[in-house]
Formats: structure tokens, C-alpha cells, sequence
């Protein structure tokens, strides 16, 4: 068994999402246990280097987690033939200029969702992929998720019958940061012309879930709205937040299927977790969160009696069986990365390319158009929407 190294350039490792996800949990992680094993046994050992404008900061993470290489450089660093991928977790307004200099240079591609901000762009920074050669991924961590993937373990066994119905219930309350408590969100989420918005955001998550596990999402009708107009930045300063913080939307799957998945930074939690999906089928039923799931068969379902006149006697929370931990789950953004880096250097399968991530900025794309006409609109394969962009 050989290991060997694996040059891996990140950006935008500073921002929450890229340093616990991806750096702490995913690429450090791997490196503790020894690398990535590939299926000939070999390993492979990745090579960070972190690339930032704040050269102290940078410096700062790396000397923390043991990364012996960082840069402010992102050009020198693209031209080092010793690095294999291009990794972006940084903001969706940088991405596709980032991407491109990136497929010019013939790196691999991994990067955060949502691809770009428009599908044109999208599709064309793909595209740019395909036709360099290079290999190409985007971030669809939802898939990894304990409850999900326990939720397709039913779906594969049979358990649901026919799906009827998914609803979903995204959020939390992110705060205003004008009154002691401080935002958890980046100020420009919120503002349009910096690419905020929870639409963009949070519908690519909800396209690969849905096509991946219930159907391909084939309309969609989407009503968003600002419900806090106006919010303090970083530095206390108060500013006017244009961007939707909230999205309710419903969408028509291949196979009858409806699903309603409600998305918000401005509710407050009463439920398992910050998001919950329910999934209803002619046998059963189950509810799932990040990690746990619950059951209810139709052997199991208890028959209720609406009675406004009298309080409710039935406990429904305890009508339902856990599914247990029958595996062990890695972290979900881990378990992607190890995989798109045994596609890269051992050509296994791999479906998360950039055309995919594609399919995520269309959805979000027109979802909006709903939102404007007020209107269900359709969503084409996306080869159609190809040809016409």
C-alpha cells in the first residue's frame, strides 16, 4: 500500500462554511486518518494550500491545523502543476471568475453551491469544464445527512408505496444585529447587488434533494419576500436589506409527487431541528431531521377524532418509531470530498459535476421568475435549457 501526495488549492477558508466544513471537518480530518483510500488500497494524502487576501489571517488557520503552505497569490499558486484541484468556498458574485481561471489552468473544480448567479453562467463556466478536460464537482451535502440518507434507505426499501407529498422547514431566527445581539449571517446575504438572497441560496439545496430522493422537479411556483427591511452590518452600521430572507415554495415532481419546502432566516424554532422533511407515501410515512428519522406505517397509524370541544388526548409525537443507527455517519461534506477525490485520481463514478450544480441555479432562476409573474412556471431538462442559453 503506497500513499502519495495530493495538491489541493482552497479559497475562501475564512468564511465559516469553508473553515469548519470543509478545512476542519473534511480536509483536515482526512489528513488525521491517514488519507484518502483509493480501491487498489493506495492512499492519498492531501496538500493543502490556503489561499486568502488577509495574508495574517490565512496564516493564523494554517499554522493552527498544522498547513505548512499559504498565499495571497491566487494566480502563482494556479500555475504550480503540482496541485490537482481548485477548491471555492468564498462569495457566489467571485465564483465563476474564479472557476475560469481556474478550468484555464487546468485544475480539477470542487466548489460550493450555488454555481453562479444566473444558469447562463452556469452552464458556460460547465461548459469551459467539459471542453478543457477537467473534472468538476459541487458541494451537495444535504445527500450526506444521517436523517436524508435514512429517509432513502426507506424510499429504496419500499417503505413509503407511492410518494404523495414532501414538506419541508428550513430556518432560524438570524438576528438583526441592531439591538446587542450580533447577525449570524454575512451582511451581504441580504443585499441584492452583492448576489443575497435566500432563493439563491437555499433552492439549489432543495433541487438536488428533490431530484435525487423523490423526482425531478419539474415546476415550480415560488412567493419571496423581505420581512426585515432593514439590518446593522458588521461594523454596527445600518443598512437596507433588499434581499428575500424568506422563500415558501412548491414544486410538482416527476412521478405526481408534490413537495412544499418553506425557507426562512426570520422564523423561530418549534420543531426537531433547523430542518425537517416530511415525507408521506400511501404505506408510510416518516419525518427526518439532519440526523434522527421517525416512522409511522400504515399498520401503525392511528385513527384521530377531531373534537374542537374537547383538548386532544392523543400524543401524536409518540406514534412514531425511530429508525436506528444501524451505521456509523461521517461527516457529509467529509464523505463528498473523499469521494470526488478517488473520481479524480482513480476515475471512479461520480455524478456531482458542474452541470448538476447547474440544475440548482436554474430552479433558483426560476423560482424568482415565479416570484415576479406571480405564476407556476415549468422547469426543463436542463439539455433544453442548454441549447437556448
Amino acid at each position: 500500500m503506497a500513499t502519495r501526495r495530493f495538491g489541493i488549492i482552497m479559497h475562501g477558508i475564512t468564511g465559516r462554511m469553508g473553515y469548519n466544513q470543509h478545512l476542519v471537518r473534511s480536509i483536515c480530518a482526512i489528513r488525521d486518518q491517514g488519507g484518502v483510500t483509493l480501491p487498489n488500497d493506495d492512499r492519498v494524502m492531501p496538500d493543502p494550500i490556503l489561499i486568502g487576501r488577509n495574508a495574517e489571517k490565512v496564516q493564523a488557520i494554517a499554522a493552527k491545523h498544522g498547513i505548512k503552505r499559504t498565499a495571497t497569490d491566487l494566480d502563482a499558486a494556479l500555475a504550480n502543476k503540482d496541485d490537482t484541484i481548485f477548491f471555492d468556498a468564498g462569495s457566489t458574485q467571485m465564483r465563476v471568475g474564479l472557476l475560469r481561471k481556474a478550468i484555464a489552468a487546468g485544475k480539477h473544480i470542487y466548489c460550493e453551491k450555488p454555481v453562479s448567479e444566473t444558469l447562463a453562467e452556469a452552464i458556460s463556466v460547465a461548459q469551459a469544464a467539459k471542453d478543457k478536460g477537467v473534472k468538476s464537482g459541487v458541494v451537495q451535502d444535504k445527500l450526506y445527512l444521517p436523517g436524508l440518507r435514512k429517509i432513502k434507505m426507506l424510499n429504496d426499501s419500499g417503505f413509503f408505496g407511492r410518494i404523495l407529498s414532501v414538506r419541508g422547514e428550513f430556518g432560524y431566527w438570524v438576528f438583526e444585529g441592531d439591538w446587542g445581539q450580533p447577525a449570524q449571517r454575512p451582511s451581504w446575504n441580504y443585499r441584492k447587488k452583492e448576489g443575497g438572497g435566500i432563493i439563491l441560496d437555499m433552492l439549489p439545496h432543495w433541487r438536488y434533494v428533490l431530484d435525487n430522493l423523490f423526482g425531478a422537479v419539474e415546476a415550480v411556483s415560488c412567493l419571496g419576500i423581505t420581512h426585515i427591511p432593514s439590518r446593522a452590518d458588521e461594523a454596527g452600521k445600518t443598512y437596507a436589506a433588499d434581499a428575500d430572507d424568506a422563500a415558501y415554495a412548491t414544486f410538482q415532481l416527476a412521478g405526481g409527487a408534490i413537495a412544499h419546502i418553506n425557507s426562512s432566516w426570520c422564523v423561530r424554532v418549534k420543531r426537531d431541528d433547523l430542518v425537517t422533511f416530511q415525507v408521506d407515501g400511501t404505506h408510510g410515512s416518516a419525518v427526518a431531521g439532519l440526523h434522527r428519522c421517525f416512522t409511522q406505517h400504515r399498520v401503525n397509524t392511528p385513527r384521530p377524532v377531531w373534537n374542537p370541544d374537547e383538548p386532544q388526548t392523543m400524543t401524536f409525537e409518540e406514534q412514531w418509531d425511530e429508525v436506528p443507527d444501524n451505521q456509523v455517519y461521517e461527516n457529509g461534506f467529509k464523505l463528498q470530498w473523499e469521494e470526488f477525490i478517488r473520481h479524480v485520481v482513480a476515475g471512479t463514478p461520480w455524478k456531482f459535476d458542474l452541470f448538476e450544480g447547474a440544475k440548482g441555479v436554474q430552479l433558483a432562476e426560476l423560482a424568482l421568475k415565479s416570484w415576479a409573474e406571480r405564476r407556476w412556471v415549468d422547469v426543463p431538462a436542463l439539455q433544453a435549457a442548454k441549447a437556448a442559453a
